[in-house]
């Protein structure tokens, strides 16, 4: 007796399931995304070479933009606490220390320093932004700054980096540079845009060499 043959049928995969998973999620990523703010103090840093990776966390930034207008940025938090109690103590400014302790960076004159924490953190940007006054040798209050910043990280590492727009004129890193020396500061980490070392140079030898040896 011959075999029974049953019936070809072609296969269908249900796919409904799968789009309403991928719609969903679609709709998550969208609905919580947010996006990049634009930088309070925009930077065009030049390019190196160098494959050094700048800390991201515990770290002192200065920062200069491309019209020379210095602005300081300490990441701790209990830092910022002691340095605008350090302030408070040796210039009397009466720094609101609680508001101090908020601002992601500072860019004002000592006079102005209350007036500029008063604005809100999305608004400090753009004209608002008047620096911190070290241009002039007789007038350099970075250096009182720096001063702070060294007392609060007394006994402590302190990961100290230059960001420098690729425009800024040299006076103003002369400015910076005159603070660091004032208060002692020999080692600072320079923050620039890295890209690949050129084909053929030493650098570059150097590097395939190394990928080799680790491989």
């Amino acid at each position: 007796m011959g075999r029974a043959k049953l019936p070809r049928k072609s296969t269908t995969i249900d796919m409904t399931a799968m789009c309403d998973v991928a719609f969903l999620l679609l709709s998550f990523f969208i609905l919580t995304t947010k996006f990049k703010p634009s930088e309070a103090i925009a930077v065009t840093t030049p390019s190196s070479v160098a494959s050094k990776v700048a800390p991201n966390k515990d770290f002192v930034l200065v920062t200069i933009d491309k019209d020379g207008k210095v602005f300081l940025t300490i990441d701790d938090k209990q830092k910022r606490e002691l340095v605008a109690n350090s302030l408070n103590t040796t210039k009397n400014l009466g720094i609101d220390v609680a508001k101090f302790k908020a601002a992601s960076f500072v860019g004002a004159s000592f006079s102005g320093l209350n007036s500029f924490l008063s604005v809100s953190e999305e608004n400090r940007k753009g004209d608002v932004l008047k620096g911190i006054p070290c241009k002039d040798s007789t007038d350099n209050e970075l250096v009182i700054w720096m001063q702070a910043v060294n007392e609060a990280y007394a006994g402590a590492k302190m990961d100290l980096l230059l960001k420098g727009d690729n425009l800024a004129k040299y006076p103003s890193f002369k400015g910076v540079l005159t603070a660091f020396k004032k208060n002692n500061i020999q080692k600072f980490q320079m923050v620039t845009n890295p890209e690949n070392a050129p084909v053929g140079s030493e650098l570059y030898k150097k590097s395939m060499n190394g990928e080799k040896q680790e491989n």
